[in-house]
């Protein structure tokens, strides 16, 4: 089948999951049936069959929220592409100017090999002074030349330095959630299913665990917005303060945060989680406007370690449900996937 075939088929299959499952035929909606057909994105795979579990066609709304976390440009493409245009336009100057460097200098070295030839013909030579006289107005040009060439290049290359940290932080805000600052939804999907063939190659182990806020709805319906960002950024300084070597930290969801640990077994991995369980429950939140106390907040985790040819979506559902387990036990706590096949693992709560 050639590509286009492909595409058409996959096209027209696009359209038969969206008339059957949605309930709107926006071009938002293509776009996920596409991608879905597709499997180039596994896990907005996964979010869209969670979300047809309920047997209900997807309304405009969750084609937006799915569209949203899986698909969206980001705003900072626009931004990209003008410092992308405007380094193109840097380098295609520099360009020029060398051009003007070789054409002044070839044009010098055509005037020293025709006073080479007047010096070396005994019937075309001329006085030593008109000689020198020539020699020098040459040089002079290419020196003047050359001053110019200099403060230009040095103007373009502060121009290009300047595109080049804008580019830079293009991409680096493209990674995180600029909330709590740690990497964002996208971020941690490509780095879990990195971490996951790495480690398959490597025959390392990987763990994964999955954080979940305790009542964050309450604190949101509650005190507003403006304090549950306070939460999740409480959260996000836990895990910043107690995480270090390889591991990734991301904020994929709402409430939810992720730590993905190359290198970690099981066991490490439940007690890296337990220190940052611990280290958010030891925390007093204040409301900043009054200081008054709105006492504390708990999560509760789930941990996973990967299993032999394991897919990255397969591991983050483990630790997901473990999460979940944890919140069925009395939240605050930690549960690890042992319960599959050894046994729960259950930190105890405070």
């Amino acid at each position: 089948m050639s590509s286009a075939d492909r595409t058409f088929s996959i096209a027209e299959r696009a359209t038969e999951l969206m008339r059957a499952y949605s309930e709107c035929a926006s071009p938002q909606s293509y776009e996920i049936w596409f991608t879905y057909v597709s499997g180039v994105k596994p896990f907005l795979n996964e979010a869209v069959k969670n979300a047809l579990r309920s047997g209900q066609k997807l309304t405009q709304e969750q084609i937006g929220a799915l569209y949203d976390a899986h698909l969206a440009p980001n705003r900072l493409g626009a931004q990209a592409e003008r410092a992308g245009t405007g380094m193109i336009g840097e380098i295609e100057e520099v360009v020029s100017m060398i051009d003007d460097a070789l054409g002044s200098t070839t044009r010098y070295g055509a005037s020293l090999r025709a006073l080479s030839d007047d010096l070396e013909d005994p019937q075309e030579r001329r006085g030593i002074r008109d000689i020198l006289e020539s020699l020098v107005t040459a040089t002079r040009e290419v020196a003047a030349t050359n001053r110019t060439l200099e403060v230009r290049l040095r103007d373009s290359r502060g121009e290009i330095e300047g595109l080049r940290e804008a580019l830079e932080r293009v991409r680096v805000e493209t990674l995180l959630d600029p909330l709590t600052g740690i990497s964002n939804r996208k971020h941690f999907e490509d780095m879990l299913i990195t971490a996951t063939l790495a480690a398959r190659a490597e025959g390392a182990p990987l763990s994964l665990v999955v954080i979940d806020i305790d009542h964050f709805k309450h604190f949101n319906d509650v005190y507003g917005h403006l304090t549950g960002d306070q939460v999740l950024r409480l959260v996000s300084s836990a895990m910043q303060e107690q995480m270090g070597g390889r591991a990734t930290l991301a904020r994929f969801g709402g409430e939810e945060f992720a730590m993905i640990l190359p290198g970690l077994t099981r066991e490490q991995a439940f007690e890296r989680a337990e220190t940052v369980r611990q280290s958010v429950e030891s925390r007093e939140l204040l409301k900043r406007s009054t200081g008054e106390s709105l006492g504390r907040i708990t999560v509760s985790l789930g941990v996973a370690m990967l299993r032999p040819d394991e897919t990255a979506t397969s591991l983050l559902d483990r630790a997901d449900n473990c999460m979940y387990r944890a919140k069925g036990a009395g939240r605050n706590r930690t549960v690890t996937d042992e319960a599959d096949g050894f046994g729960t693992q259950l930190s105890d709560a405070a």
